[in-house]
């Protein structure tokens, strides 16, 4: 087995002598351990989300080569035990990326991008390359209200260098180093202008301030300690990491719809849904269902991981446990068909707005594991922000619940208080994508490229940018 110290004589000379040791060295001589598969939609408290990441990443994040959340800090590296009372910060978090906000005020920046991405220069063109083009325009425009110049060159280089680190995600290859160290040079400046954004949030002075998520998240989180200024900045930019499943969920899903290489079932379901006859029933549209039935065939976000406190010798020490979701999602104890495309089995699944404590009884709990805890938002609307019996957050909104399905068998998003809070943000995303591909006619075709661009979309993931469009008649 070769050790890190004979993978360090191995490395090229440019590798600067602090990113051998504060990131290569910790990468090399760390393992992630698989988790089992749960049985239920909750993972345990004992598997910590505190300090929860990749150990090469920190250098990405914090001048220090460490964690340190006197910078600033996101929930998605935050253990339960750290974000305030019922999981505050991620319910301050979810209240900027409800079902109402995408309707109310995020609609018309991602009908916007689908616009420019469809535009009829790009029919024919790798489509992945112009969806990249456009995509940091829509980022910030939804997290601080700006894009086109009011976006610096700079903090465009940094959201791809971040995303390049992501998909190559090994700190051994030169390619890695590049963009990590670029992320590193550039953050400074990118935390100072993302700063300065948030101040022209407070003072008014973006088009339509309550159309971001700062908005949201400064009078949800009113300054305190579970969602400070310095987690604002933090949040603006670490969605880097939760925002890439939108690159990679739209290539997958063109992949399926291809004309030459459809998946049949994926097709067929995809004109059903469509048709205008189709009728809404239950907790979820047959488009909500159509989305979720995606998302758990091709599970962007390849695992929940965590860290766990182990024994070994007198000192406890810290390991990582990674709970896979594909697995989870394609589990026969959860669902009868589960290599079958059936949106329809999220009919009459459970849903977080369940009865909690019947729920608890069900699944042989004498109490609630997390009882629900409304949060009521600060920012004017008559909503709540509570949580299902394993934890799940979810809105509720002028009496109207907007639930995410609550069982182990559904998992691209994770499970229980750990759920992505973007998760229905995200879901929207893809409904807009699917509603404009159907209303336009757009279909969609594997290109014959000799060399098409390697493009990286999410953490390990690297796609060969081959697929294009054609527009309706």
């Amino acid at each position: 087995m070769t050790t890190p110290d004979a993978w360090v004589g191995l490395l090229p000379p440019a590798f600067d002598p602090d990113y051998i040791e504060r990131a290569v060295v910790p990468f090399l001589s760390s393992g992630e351990y698989v988790g089992e598969r749960p049985a239920l939609p909750m993972i345990d408290l004992a598997l910590s989300k505190e300090n929860a990441a990749p150990p090469h990443f920190w250098g990405m994040l914090y001048d220090g080569w460490a964690p340190d959340p006197k910078e600033g800090t996101t929930v998605f590296i935050t253990g339960y035990d750290q974000r305030g009372p019922d999981n505050e910060r991620k319910k301050i978090y979810a209240s900027a990326t409800t079902p109402d906000l995408y309707a109310a005020k995020y609609a018309p920046k991602v009908h916007g991008f689908l616009t420019r991405l469809f535009a009829d220069t790009n029919t024919g063109k790798p489509l992945m390359h112009e969806y990249y083009e456009n995509y940091f325009d829509l980022y910030w425009d939804l997290h601080l209200g700006a894009t086109g110049e009011a976006v610096p060159p700079e903090v465009r280089t940094i959201g791809s260098s971040f995303t390049a680190v992501l998909g190559h995600w090994y700190p051994t290859e030169d390619v890695v180093r590049e963009n990590f160290m670029r992320v590193r040079e550039l953050r400074p400046l990118l935390k100072e202008w993302i700063d300065r954004r948030v101040q022209a949030v407070i003072d008014g002075d973006v088009q339509d301030p309550e159309a971001t998520f700062v908005h949201y998240w400064l009078r949800n989180g009113q300054g305190g300690e579970h969602f400070r200024r310095e987690d604002i900045v933090f949040e603006c930019f670490h969605n880097f990491l939760a925002f890439s499943q939108w690159g990679n969920t739209i290539y997958r899903t063109m992949a399926l719809l291809d004309t030459d290489h459809a998946d049949p079932a994926v097709r067929s379901w995809f004109e059903m849904t469509n048709s205008p006859d189709t009728a809404d029933e239950g907790a979820f549209t047959p488009l909500d269902r159509y989305v979720m039935e995606l998302f758990r065939t091709v599970s962007p976000n390849g695992g929940s991981l965590s860290t766990v406190t182990t024994e070994r010798g007198a000192e406890p020490r810290l390991g990582s446990v990674l709970t896979l979701h594909p697995t989870a999602s394609r589990d026969p104890r959860h669902w009868h068909n589960p290599d079958e495309f059936d949106p329809d089995r999220y009919r009459t699944v459970p849903t977080s707005a369940d009865d909690a404590e019947t729920t608890s009884r069900h699944a042989g709990f004498a109490r609630c594991p997390f009882p629900p805890a409304p949060f009521t938002v600060k920012d004017g609307r008559r909503a709540d922000l509570t949580n299902s019996a394993f934890g799940a957050v979810y809105g509720v909104v002028d009496g109207t619940a907007y639930p995410v399905c609550d069982t182990a068998g559904y998992a691209p998003f994770g499970f229980g208080y750990r759920r992505c809070g973007g998760e229905q943000l995200t879901t929207e995303f893809v409904k807009e994508f699917l509603r404009t591909v159907w209303s336009r006619g757009i279909t969609f075709v594997t290109l014959d490229l000799e060399h098409p661009e390697k493009l990286p979309v999410s953490p390990r993931t690297v796609i060969d940018d081959d697929i294009g469009f054609r527009q309706g008649s």
